[in-house]
């Protein structure tokens, strides 16, 4: 009995940490104005994006070696970022083309490395439609997304943990590890699910206001449902929203937008 009342007090006092770590990790996005619980300033975002970019690349086979490709991509999306509101975050934005030609994928690190890979390009049909993929990764950045998803993990993994010695006993304890392990990823995949959706409101916004025709992010979502082969996991155990139900937000953004 002690030794459980002693597991439930180490567990209270590591929960409480944590929560208190996380709600004090606070910063106004200074392109929204969000407040938002983050672990990162503007410039270690920078600095970790630029850091981790060669080694991503090469995870996905390098660069492709065609400049005139690089090139379109990148004028795309300099064109996204200087004639939109991305214009006024502190991100080095820059825009990589990736050799990999059978992972139909594109990411962006934070502080502004964004990457497509040949696979995806070479499936859209229209600067537009690069123009939607690349401002979905921009709303990433400008969002916070990956600053936001690593203070949130800091926080889950500290539940977790008290959790597991709260609950645990000789008996039980890689079962209690295992269910407090999953119940703090299928939350972490909830918050992927609405950055996803906040990202795409950003793209079309950006599209708008650079002159892109934002209906085309509509034909990325048909590519992206295509791609998959119909083998996409159920929406509440994916980070990405089912492509039917990005689209009907994406129908809403539009309407916004377009209207301003």
């Amino acid at each position: 009995m002690r030794n459980r009342l002693g597991r439930i007090v180490i567990a209270v006092i590591i929960a409480l940490v944590s929560v208190v770590g996380y709600w004090t990790k606070t910063q106004e996005n200074p392109v929204t104005g969000e407040k938002q619980r983050v672990n990162l300033t503007p410039e270690q975002e920078v600095a970790m994006g630029l850091q981790s970019a060669p080694q991503m690349a090469a995870e996905f086979g390098g660069l492709y070696q065609d400049p005139k490709a690089q090139q379109l991509v990148k004028s795309i999306g300099q064109r996204l970022v200087q004639s939109s509101d991305a214009a006024r975050s502190p991100y080095r934005f820059d825009f990589h083309v990736l050799a990999d030609e059978r992972t139909v994928n594109a990411f962006a690190l934070p502080g502004g490395q964004i990457f497509i890979t040949m696979a995806l390009l070479k499936r859209l049909k229209t600067e537009d439609e690069v123009a939607g993929v690349l401002g979905h990764e921009i709303g990433h950045v400008v969002g916070r997304h990956s600053a936001e998803q690593m203070a949130t993990q800091e926080l889950m993994s500290g539940l977790a943990g008290a959790a597991t010695i709260a609950l645990s006993d000789p008996g039980s304890a890689n079962s209690s590890a295992y269910i407090a392990q999953y119940v703090a990823n299928m939350l972490n995949m909830k918050y992927g699910r609405e950055d996803e959706l906040e990202s795409d409101d950003f793209g079309v916004k950006y599209m708008v206001q650079a002159g892109y025709n934002p209906e085309a992010l509509l034909q990325v979502m048909r590519v992206l449902a295509e791609a998959s082969g119909g083998n996409a996991p159920p929406e509440f155990a994916s980070t990405h929203p089912s492509p039917g139900n990005r689209m009907e937000k994406i129908k809403i953004a539009i309407g916004k937008y377009s209207k301003q």
